[in-house]
């Protein structure tokens, strides 16, 4: 089987149900004796097409007729993927399709193959200026209804952040100080000569995944950790002996960002409704050497049942997840604005129940993972008119990060390396 016919059965396994994190794993893990480019080369193809789906059936639609196998029509979506928007050859890309389908099928199928490669392939400067004029959405192959939704919400700046969220994502770990130094992660990746491609305090973008396969990495010296979930953390500024709640806490990475930045003194309270998520936070926790962290299984609408205050809270919310479009593609496709708005409510709940166990001139860090502005600004406004007695302070961002302001000083990340995120900052003032 060549590295092509292993995509379109990797593809025959997404299309079953799967998630495609889930797939591709569970891919790999079948088949351990990948080469490692070959491994990448599979990673790009795969999630690529997923990011250009509504693109590529767009064009399928557009010039053939009904596609009467599902191998057949995953080989065209892969060429075009490659023809379209890789440095590949044209010519060749046509000659492998046309091959593969001549040995699947015959030569009727590898004639079909190769005419609509080759029409695609000679028109397509036209159908992008065609797409650019009338069909701003399917150029950027995002739902309609996302697309007026963003273009609605940052008019100026919209293409660019529909942009952002389709490029393809970079591997970024975080050091645990409390086993690791700068300097023994650095001397690693000299050792396994891989590149740092961007540095946000303990987080590094990195040039490949080989890090993950390392004992230090398994033994929670390294984690896998995005810069903007920890900035998140990061802006509680967390004391040593402090009581903080981490409201939506699974799988617990800002968790141990804020264990960490209180050198395991004090305590960190982390819910989350999932049992099998509450395990993962305690199995995360005991393998980086964490001590402070306490998960209980807790829906945070009910924070109030808890007993005490707390220094200072983060309500990392429950989200769409737009801004984690890179990671997870196909989680556009299955979302309706609908959702967006049940979730903004849900957002709401957490957040006013939060801020009835914070002490006063408590910190309180509200974040999501994504970008709409009913589940950020919409929800801050909210929750501001009915709660004068707090007031929003600075948040402290890196200055080699990429972010939009709102108008209550709330941080909308829109970065080439980290997750979209939102991000705001208030203190409890009586």
């Amino acid at each position: 089987m060549n590295i092509k016919e292993r995509i379109i059965d990797l593809f025959s396994q997404y299309e079953s149900g799967k998630y495609s994190n889930i797939a591709l794993n569970e891919y790999f893990r079948e088949n351990p004796n990948l080469p490692i480019k070959e491994k990448s080369f599979i990673t790009e193809v795969f999630y690529g097409i997923i990011r250009k789906q509504m693109l590529l059936e767009y064009i399928l639609r557009t010039y053939t007729k009904k596609i009467q196998y599902p191998w057949l029509k995953n080989l065209l979506r892969l060429s075009l993927y490659q023809g379209l928007f890789m440095d590949s050859d044209e010519k060749g890309v046509v000659w492998e399709a046309v091959e593969l389908a001549k040995n699947k099928y015959d030569n009727k199928v590898a004639n079909f193959v190769n005419g609509v490669l080759r029409k695609v392939f000679r028109e397509k400067d036209d159908i992008f200026n065609s797409l650019s004029n009338k069909k701003e959405y399917l150029l950027y192959s995002y739902p309609k209804w996302f697309y007026n939704k963003i273009k609605s919400d940052y008019p100026k700046n919209y293409k660019e952040i529909l942009k952002t969220l389709k490029e393809t994502p970079y591997l970024s770990v975080r050091i645990n100080k409390l086993k690791y130094s700068e300097q023994e992660f650095l001397n690693l990746l000299d050792k396994l000569n891989i590149k740092i491609l961007k540095q946000f305090n303990s987080v590094y973008y990195l040039s490949d995944g080989r890090i993950l396969n390392t004992d230090e990495f398994k033994s929670g010296k390294i984690t896998v950790q995005d810069a903007s979930s920890y900035i998140a953390a990061k802006n509680l500024n967390a004391n040593e002996n402090e009581r903080i709640l981490d409201a939506c806490s699974a799988p617990g990475g800002k968790s141990m960002v804020i264990a960490e930045s209180m050198n395991n003194t004090g305590e960190v309270i982390s819910l989350d409704i999932h049992e099998h998520k509450i395990k993962l936070i305690k199995n995360n926790a005991e393998n980086m050497g964490i001590k402070n962290v306490y998960p209980i299984l807790k829906d945070a609408t009910k924070i109030n049942e808890l007993n005490g205050e707390f220094d200072r809270i983060l309500v990392d919310a429950p989200c769409s997840g737009f801004g984690v479009i890179r990671k997870k593609p196909e989680a556009i496709y299955n979302k309706t604005i609908s959702n967006v708005e049940e979730l903004a409510k849900l957002q709401l709940d957490i957040l006013n129940a939060a801020s009835e166990k914070l002490k006063t001139n408590g910190i309180l860090v509200y974040s999501t993972c994504t970008i709409t502005k009913e589940e950020n600004t919409a929800n801050i406004r909210k929750f501001l008119e009915t709660h004068p007695n707090f007031t929003v302070i600075e948040s402290d961002i890196p200055k080699n990060v990429n972010y939009i302001k709102d108008k209550y000083n709330g941080i909308n990340i829109f970065d080439d390396f980290l997750d979209a995120f939102y991000i705001i900052k208030m203190q409890k003032k009586y």
